[in-house]
């Protein structure tokens, strides 16, 4: 397990007065640690004693198979009927199913095993994912199947009571929940924090770095492209950037009105702006965890976020009390986390003093980071499986 929590979240943190050796002898260590993670994974491939069919129902299923597996799916065309994908990882051999034609009945299922990915973020959504699990428990009452995981995109207050009647613990068929956001559930035993990711389903791709992603100068210190919420701390943020003339050197774009779709041109805008700008404001909407944060990573761009807790059943779990975002803490994020948009201005001071060549170590820190985030997390997934799913030897 992951037991060194790393206090990178807490206020005194400030990101330019690192001790370099000490960084340097840290990030060694995390780089051995996985190192040897990635070899006894490697250690343990002689034989698949498992197949695990995962059916992608809601998008955050794209971000496990596409990003954090590096999976890749037939046909390419995100706009397919059906879409599939396989890989073998560990002792377990992978299938990914998704698509609309991916509905209860109307496909095979090929392994005893079962991962279904849900989206339980509303009501709608709710009615549409408990079909799904009423399908899976026949299937588990038949014998069709013999144990079902779930990878639920949670509700952004934390609001998931639905989903537990059909847990194992609480009398159902579900072995193990990976759920995003604080969820106060969380257990580290059959309840995992699982992040939100990037947002596939505006179809935010998976981004190889490149030379020039690292090495070029950007044109602006920071971004916000996002809506701003009347009396929210947004309305602040903007406040403070108009102050001292900090809008003209950031890319800002607000808008009033939300738009779950993006056009061409506007998804084009904000890939553009992640890629030309040092920092990326992350400031709190109904959740603290954004796409936004995991979408900056991708480019290269470091994340500032606002560290507050949203309103809701969101918090501290028996595992963690670094809520919000214990996840990314617990895996040191090297971000920049502040209580409030006032200490804006004195970053984006320190940031004009910075040189190109600061700002490629960080950069390159950043990504190095966001790749072994999610090597870790598809191991974490993929030993949790098998530990649960695989008789043990013990007898």
């Amino acid at each position: 397990g992951f037991t060194d929590h790393v206090t990178l979240g807490n206020e005194e943190w400030n990101p330019w007065d690192a001790d370099e050796k000490n960084e340097l002898a840290a990030s060694q260590q995390r780089y051995e640690a996985n190192l040897k993670m990635i070899k006894y994974a490697r250690s343990h491939l002689e034989q698949t004693s498992l197949r695990v069919q995962i059916w992608g129902k809601a998008a955050v299923g794209l971000y496990l198979w596409q990003h954090i597996f590096g999976g890749h799916l037939e046909p390419a065309d995100v706009t397919a009927q059906w879409r599939e994908g396989s890989q073998k990882a560990g002792k377990t051999y992978f299938s990914f199913l998704t698509g609309p034609s991916v509905v209860p009945g109307y496909f095979s299922v090929e392994a005893k095993h079962v991962v279904l990915v849900l989206n339980g973020r509303e009501p709608a959504k709710v009615a549409y994912a408990t079909q799904w699990l009423h399908y899976a428990r026949t299937l588990v009452e038949t014998r069709k199947i013999q144990r079902v995981a779930v990878v639920l995109l949670g509700n952004e207050q934390c609001n998931n009571a639905w989903i537990q009647p059909y847990l194992k613990r609480n009398g159902g068929f579900v072995s193990l929940l990976f759920v995003t956001y604080d969820y106060a559930f969380v257990n580290e035993d059959d309840i995992f924090q699982w992040p939100l990711g990037v947002a596939t389903y505006r179809s935010f791709p998976v981004v190889e770095p490149s030379w020039s992603m690292l090495h070029d100068p950007r044109s602006y210190l920071c971004n916000f492209l996002g809506t701003v919420y009347k009396n929210s701390s947004r309305e602040a943020l903007m406040e403070i950037l108009k102050q001292d003339g900090l809008d003209k050197l950031c890319w800002i774009t607000a808008r009033e009105q939300w738009q779950p779709q993006e056009t061409n041109e506007s998804f084009k805008n904000y890939q553009d702006a992640l890629l030309q700008s040092d920092l990326t404001l992350c400031p709190v909407g109904i959740n603290t965890e954004c796409y936004r944060i995991y979408e900056a990573c991708s480019y290269g761009s470091l994340p500032v976020i606002e560290d507050v807790m949203t309103p809701g059943d969101c918090g501290n779990s028996s595992m963690y009390h670094s809520a919000p975002l214990q996840l990314l803490k617990t895996m040191g994020a090297p971000f920049i986390f502040i209580k409030n948009w006032k200490e804006l201005p004195a970053i984006l001071e320190k940031e004009k003093k910075m040189s190109l060549q600061e700002k490629i170590q960080r950069r390159k820190k950043l990504l190095e980071w966001y790749r072994n985030f999610k090597a870790w997390m598809r191991q974490k997934f993929i030993n949790t499986l098998e530990n649960s799913f695989l008789p043990s030897d013990k007898g």
